[in-house]
């Protein structure tokens, strides 16, 4: 394929370093042409395959403070309901599949079956009722003859959720707590022994302040902690009286503009972030961050890398269901306490990645073309069948990269598998490599059925991992362990 006839799969905005852009959408589209087969044809007929609307819609964006904007009082759209009418013999509601989301398009088929005037549908007779209903008996029956899995909602249990059933607290975890706070009530902290325990997991009691440590932002002193939190704490709202005011000036308007469309898009479905109180605390540690680091400035996909921390040090407060809790009803002390901690760990963080959002973002680049050369060594038949169906890397894995796989992956797990990351060397920048092999390869069997463009990026696009928990993304790092070793010899720019 020539160089110059090469379409270029992602728009880059210059105001906005590495900022992805819609392709421009066909004049007009012929429902009964033939399925577009290659990826020339799929980007002639479709906008950019990244999943979130990137259109700057000047309405919705005001210079005001953001309590006063307009996106605050967007309403998020209402999910259709699978409505399944079972007879007394059944007992149990007839599982969704795992492996497919239910669709919510206005013309989905629908398992709808119901009798009687009493809601206003009437059935065209009883044998047909009788059909429909023995074949979700017979489907239910066979979804009985498998292993039993319990449904893991979306938002629920975001901190720690253990998709096996297992109870909240086990012997083993009890002992592994203990050990936790063994080592954290020392007077200095081992960090090597606290690595090495954090790398299975870390108990939701003792996170806050081992992510703390093993970011970097404690000192392994633990008399010192107080004094250094206090510091850090107070110099973050020092920039926040320095700084933020700036926001509407003419240099960082654009800046602000596009973090201010960004925080409503922020995991939509959970609504701790859709509170106006914490859309504010977003923006405010966004917009401070990219001021102090004009190399890179704001780019999409560092405001999902807030949300893990944001989470974890809010749950040091709340018992309850994290995702549903006002943030209003804590004190202003406590609110500040977690704003500054979750900006100062998500410096740390971008500190080892930041080559990921400079100009071109060319850490995303190098660690993209890794992966490929990564993924030919380790299974090459899925290496080939991209090449078949015309499928680039940068097309799906990109986002795995800008957003280490947080848009592929429940917040829950995210969470989770960021136990793992603080706690490898170099997790963040280097071990995440494997991990998004280790990931890909999970999906083979799914990936070599796809025989062409359309279907395969939509799929790799569009990975069903909405039921994972800690199970599952344990044998993703334990894969992802493996493949480390066994790929030692790799190229020195696989570090990078």
């Amino acid at each position: 394929m020539a160089t110059d006839n090469r379409i270029h799969f992602w728009r880059r905005n210059p105001k906005v370093p590495g900022r992805l852009k819609d392709a421009p959408k066909a004049s007009s589209v012929n429902t009964k042409s033939k399925k577009p087969s290659t990826f020339h044809e799929f980007a002639r007929s479709t906008n950019d395959a990244w999943d979130i609307d990137d259109e700057e819609d000047d309405d919705i964006f005001s210079l005001k403070h953001p309590s006063s904007s307009p996106v605050q009082s967007r309403s998020m759209p209402q999910t259709p309901c699978l409505k399944i009418i079972k007879t007394p013999e059944d007992t149990e509601p007839l599982p969704h599949s795992l492996d497919r989301p239910i669709s919510t398009s206005p013309n989905q088929d629908r398992l709808d079956i119901e009798s009687g005037p009493a809601n206003g549908r009437v059935v065209k007779s009883s044998s047909y009722a009788q059909l429909n209903v023995n074949a979700a008996r017979n489907t239910l029956q066979k979804q009985q003859s498998l292993p039993v899995r319990p449904l893991i909602p979306l938002v629920a249990r975001i901190s720690d959720q253990n998709s096996s059933g297992a109870p909240p607290m086990t012997v083993r975890e009890k002992t592994r707590l203990d050990k936790f706070k063994q080592l954290l009530a020392s007077p200095n902290t081992d960090l090597e022994e606290l690595r090495k325990h954090s790398w299975s997991g870390i108990p939701r009691e003792v996170r806050p302040v081992t992510w703390r440590l093993l970011s970097g932002y404690l000192p392994a002193n633990r008399e010192r902690r107080d004094l250094v939190l206090q510091r850090k704490r107070e110099e973050y709202f020092g920039f926040i009286e320095q700084y933020y005011h700036s926001r509407t000036d003419e240099n960082h308007r654009d800046t602000y503009r596009q973090i201010h469309i960004d925080i409503p898009r922020t995991n939509p479905l959970i609504p701790l972030f859709q509170q106006p109180l914490v859309q504010e605390v977003f923006e405010r540690i966004l917009f401070i961050w990219a001021i102090r680091h004009p190399a890179s400035g704001y780019v999409q996909g560092i405001n999902d890398l807030v949300t893990p921390f944001f989470v974890v040090f809010l749950s040091e407060f709340v018992e309850e269901d994290v995702e549903n809790f006002e943030m209003a009803s804590l004190p202003l002390d406590t609110q500040r306490n977690i704003e500054a901690d979750s900006f100062w760990c998500m410096s740390k963080l971008l500190d080892g990645i930041q080559d990921n959002y400079t100009f071109a973002q060319p850490g995303i680049q190098i660690k993209v073309k890794a992966l490929e050369e990564l993924v030919s060594r380790i299974d090459e038949d899925v290496h080939v069948h991209f090449q078949k169906c015309e499928v680039e890397y940068l097309q799906f894995a990109f986002r795995w990269m800008n957003n280490l796989l947080m848009r592929e992956l429940p917040l829950r797990c995210t969470i989770r598998l960021w136990d793992t990351y603080q706690a490898e060397s170099e997790g963040f920048s280097h071990f995440h490599l494997y991990v998004c092999a280790a990931f890909l390869i999970k999906w083979r069997k799914e990936i070599l059925s796809m025989v062409d463009f359309q279907n395969l990026l939509m799929l790799l696009q569009n990975l069903p991992t909405i039921h994972w928990g800690n199970e599952e993304v344990g044998l993703l790092l334990a894969e992802a362990y493996r493949l480390k070793y066994m790929f030692a010899d790799a190229p020195s720019h696989y570090k990078r």
